[in-house]
């Protein structure tokens, strides 16, 4: 396994608790600042705020669309995309319709997909789509998977880390090695280890979506 040069530089620092302040946002985002870390995840609430406390500076601004279940309307996620979009976030994490895929309804699937796929790179803006492979089945995620080849969606994240379990080595060797090559991976749940962060990247994962990450970056310097 090879070890990143800079492991902040693969870290989104990530803060979506239902409970959020804005002193809290703004530590995150001083934190990303500190570490160098590539992005900060946020709430849609905080975007504004965020933006403003990241101008200038590398770190790319987050945020979530149907988290943490999915089962929102179509629309409504294209318009919460559409504000997300307006208030700054340039990636957008958006929540697979958990619900669709285990009714089968794989058309739902495909079309929210390529339409909020469209919408974000109408705008020049990376849209992950978050699987939340801790729920699926080895044939629901290999759907998932071919999906997202078609529609060219840039990332597939694992999980939410609300449902089910979260990033697993075994989600990420299979999603690295079904997906087509430019389609990038982000490990997200449940990660609070440096030795996991190195183990999920070594694996294929291109981005660490985690809460965890100033003890991650930090672990080993005390």
């Amino acid at each position: 396994m090879s070890t990143p040069k800079n492991l902040s530089a693969y870290i989104e620092h990530t803060i979506l608790k239902p409970d959020t302040t804005h002193a809290a946002v703004e530590q995150v985002c001083h934190e990303a600042l500190q570490h160098h870390f590539a992005g900060v995840c946020v709430p849609s609430y905080f975007l504004e705020q965020a933006a403003d406390l990241l101008q200038d500076s590398d770190a790319e601004l987050i945020t979530v669309v149907g988290f943490p279940y999915g089962y929102n309307s179509t629309m409504s996620k294209f318009e919460e995309m559409e504000d997300a979009m307006h208030n700054g976030a340039l990636h957008i994490d958006v929540v697979v319709n958990i619900a669709a895929i285990k009714n089968n309804d794989w058309d739902h699937v495909e079309t929210e997909l390529s339409t909020l796929t469209r919408l974000a790179h109408s705008e020049d803006r990376i849209i992950k789509v978050i699987a939340e492979s801790g729920m699926m089945s080895e044939v629901e995620l290999d759907l998932i998977i071919r999906i997202a080849n078609e529609v060219g969606i840039d990332y597939l994240k694992t999980s939410t880390g609300v449902n089910g379990t979260g990033a697993t080595a075994e989600a990420i060797e299979y999603m690295r090695k079904h997906l087509n090559p430019a389609i990038r991976i982000k490990a997200s749940g449940g990660i609070r280890t440096r030795e996991q962060a190195l183990t999920f990247i070594g694996l294929g994962a291109d981005r660490i979506g985690a809460s965890a990450s100033v003890a991650i970056v930090t672990e080993g310097n005390n």
